[in-house]
């Protein structure tokens, strides 16, 4: 296992003694050994509106406080999301994927407007029952007293049977939905070419197509294929938007989730006065889930790109500028958020966070994300009084996503 200090250590004395202006937050394998964080604590400090000459991704501004990512996400008009959401693109400039998050109003907020009734009020209440029978089931099916792999047996799988339900999508297939999205936003360079990924998410496409066509030709009905095929603004779109759609839904319908499921576990164990407090008072989750969800901070980052000048934190951005908002920081940031490096289920503004986005494109499934929690959450707290982990997680290589590939635990005994 890693020696977790000895490698802080190390990444904050590299924070520290590199030049400011050398300093490139988006190094990926900082994400692999969760030890980037002392780099964002020292442009929060002393550049908090940063400017990266040169990286992996090309020259790029950080945003890395609370407050000026909120700035940045409430001037739509100025910072786009066209084109990309990323600091980084998986497919490349030859195979354009656009999708509603990574356009700009009107067309965002027609196609938004189209899936919005996926996740309504009434929709939820009527999901609750299923994602409880479902995380009941997975909970009970687990091993006692050997290793097993949380993040696969567990976070994967009940977002998995979530996404597939949404999509209304082949459950026996439903695992194809993992490779689709951890290919979305993994940097796959070291193992497939750009066309190899270019060529699976065609075949992503293509797989969806067959269920599109399916769709179009029935009624309505209360899935997102079907939302899309009848919708107005969407049932027209080019086989690429419609791409660029599904990886979006696909990404966004599971990791948010998942990874908070496997970052909640890593919480509790690294905090257990706090899991002591919620098993003394179940009723806090609903504080504890929020909390989760800002100090996991699954969504790293968002891009955008300026299309006028403009003066954020005594910098100008200008025209054409990608610019990136690190969430990851802002959640982080001691000016926003009250003692920010503790994990304390029982805050008194738990949603005081930037993991869902802020504004226009604040994440649409983020009630759902916080349901699924909850009772996952409520399920475990009756199952298991001990959940031990017993590796070091794997975490993705990726600077977008805080993402676990996998995590071996035990239990020792249910309740």
């Amino acid at each position: 296992m890693a020696d977790d200090a000895t490698l802080f250590d190390a990444a904050r004395a590299e924070a520290y003694s590199t030049p400011l202006d050398r300093i490139d937050v988006s190094v990926q394998d900082r994400f692999v050994t969760n030890t980037f964080w002392p780099f964002f604590e020292r442009l929060r400090k002393e550049d908090p509106v940063h400017y990266c000459a040169e990286s992996e991704f090309g020259p790029y501004w950080s945003v890395t406080k609370f407050d000026d990512i909120l700035a940045v996400e409430t001037h739509h008009e100025v910072f786009s999301s066209e084109r990309a959401i990323s600091i980084y693109d998986p497919v490349g400039d030859d195979m354009q994927l656009p999708n509603f998050i990574s356009m700009d109003p009107p067309k965002h907020d027609e196609q938004r407007k189209t899936i919005a009734p996926i996740v309504s009020s009434a929709n939820l209440h009527n999901f609750a029952p299923l994602i409880r029978e479902r995380a009941a089931k997975i909970l009970d099916e687990l091993p006692i007293g050997e290793p097993f792999d949380w993040v696969d047996r567990v976070s994967v799988e009940l977002t998995l049977q979530m996404l597939a339900t949404l999509f209304d999508f082949p459950f026996e297939e439903r695992r194809k939905l993992r490779y689709w999205s951890d290919l979305a936003v993994t940097d796959n360079s070291e193992t497939m070419t750009r066309e190899e990924v270019q060529a699976e998410f065609l075949a992503c496409g293509a797989y969806f197509k067959n269920l599109w066509d399916q769709r179009v030709g029935a009624p309505p009905a209360n899935d997102l294929i079907s939302m899309l095929a009848h919708g107005e603004s969407t049932r027209d779109m080019p086989f690429f938007e419609f791409i660029g759609n599904i990886i979006l839904l696909i990404v966004g319908g599971n990791d948010t989730t998942r990874n908070s499921i496997t970052g909640g576990l890593i919480a509790f164990t690294e905090n257990p006065d706090q899991l002591a407090k919620l098993r003394a008072n179940p009723a806090l989750l609903d504080s504890a889930i929020p909390e989760i969800i800002r100090w996991q901070t699954p969504v790293a980052h968002m891009r955008r790109t300026a299309r006028a000048d403009f003066q954020l934190g005594g910098k100008t951005i200008r025209a054409g500028d990608k610019v990136v908002m690190w969430y990851v920081s802002g959640n982080r940031d001691e000016t926003a958020i009250e003692n920010p490096e503790a994990f304390i289920i029982d805050r008194e503004r738990p949603r005081h966070h930037v993991s869902f986005g802020f504004g226009i494109h604040r994440c649409v499934g983020m009630r759902l994300a916080e349901m699924q929690l909850k009772i996952v959450w409520e399920e475990i707290l009756k199952r298991f009084p001990t959940i031990e982990i017993v590796e070091e997680p794997e975490r993705l290589k990726s600077c977008f996503l805080r993402a676990y590939r996998k995590m071996m635990v035990r239990i020792p005994a249910r309740a």
